[in-house]
């Protein structure tokens, strides 16, 4: 039976017995009698409270769909809509959560082919600062040294100081460079990669210190690189917009079949602000090998953020 017939059948059965009762022991009078007047209006209240209680009944399965869909997030994936009430609601539950399915494997495949071409994009840029920015900057800084040489003494060691800034910047755009490619991670692996990113980190107002368990899963390349960008994206979070001092960086195992990173700071916390583009990038990585991310208030305060991969994930293979 549809909707519109149970909603229509369910008000024309209140207005049956509305009808019967004036046939029957409810009459009305010329004029209306005070005792008349009381019992059509307790009377109409009754039908009223029936009607908007069995309404309620019938259309509270579309309420708890309609909350699902609000509460929809497609890099939260796998929260489904539990299948119940009467026919037309049943099925429009069940092609809600097949619709969702769909979306969220063209997500999937979307942000794959996204996070591909950045990587690509990532590689290209950081060989042209090497090979190109990195080279030039190298002969002005063999050009200063030669004219320090050879000029006189005042001007010696303002040239002196040309270099110092030359090589400084040298070395950031070797730093920038190694960010956007992770030459460490391809050459040497996880581990070292991610000894290499918390030392990058650590400076005079920040501590980093990583602990990596013994007796690791081995992981694929797309694996390695997720764990390695969340964990860069989670301490660049904690220096630049939680002001944290301290932070500590924990790779293990707690399964057989899964890795566990941790990255926890003494921050300010996330609070209640919304997650900016580089959250939303990490839980777009997370799903491109089923890994499971939790991003939270750490035990002791701060930040913790928490990302779960299976040692099965064999997606995404682009993102290489």
């Amino acid at each position: 039976m549809s909707l519109y017939w149970r909603i229509f059948l369910l008000n024309g059965a209140v207005l049956v017995v509305a009808v019967l009762l004036l046939f029957g022991p409810v009459t009305v009078s010329t004029p209306v009698l005070f005792g008349e007047v009381v019992v059509l209006l307790a009377g109409l209240a009754a039908m009223l409270i029936a009607n908007a209680v069995l309404l309620r009944i019938g259309l509270a399965p579309l309420g708890r769909l309609t909350r699902a869909m609000s509460a929809v997030d497609l890099l939260r994936p796998g929260s489904r809509t539990r299948v119940e009430g009467p026919g037309e609601v049943a099925e429009l539950t069940t092609s809600f959560n097949a619709m969702l399915g769909r979306l969220e494997a063209e997500r999937a495949t979307s942000s794959a082919r996204a996070l591909s071409a950045q990587e690509a994009e990532r590689r290209r840029i950081a060989q042209e600062l090497h090979d190109e920015v990195g080279q030039t900057l190298t002969a002005v800084l063999l050009q200063l040294k030669h004219a320090a040489d050879r000029a006189p003494e005042p001007l010696r060691e303002e040239l002196r100081q040309v270099q110092e800034t030359t090589r400084t910047s040298l070395d950031e755009i070797r730093r920038v460079a190694r960010r956007l490619r992770p030459g460490v991670l391809e050459e040497l692996g996880l581990h070292s990669a991610l000894r290499a990113l918390t030392a990058e980190f650590t400076t005079g107002s920040l501590t980093v210190r990583h602990v990596i368990g013994p007796g690791l899963p081995e992981l694929d390349e797309a694996a390695e690189l997720v764990l390695y960008r969340v964990a860069q994206e989670a301490l660049t979070n904690a220096a630049r917009h939680a002001h944290a001092t301290d932070v500590d960086v924990l790779l293990s195992s707690p399964s057989a079949g899964a890795v566990r990173l941790l990255v926890r700071d003494n921050g300010t916390g996330i609070h209640r602000a919304a997650e900016g583009a580089g959250i939303q990038g990490m839980r777009e990585r997370a799903l491109l090998v089923g890994a499971d991310l939790a991003i939270g208030p750490g035990p002791n305060g701060g930040t913790q953020v928490r990302l779960d991969v299976p040692t099965t994930a064999r997606g995404a293979k682009e993102t290489q």
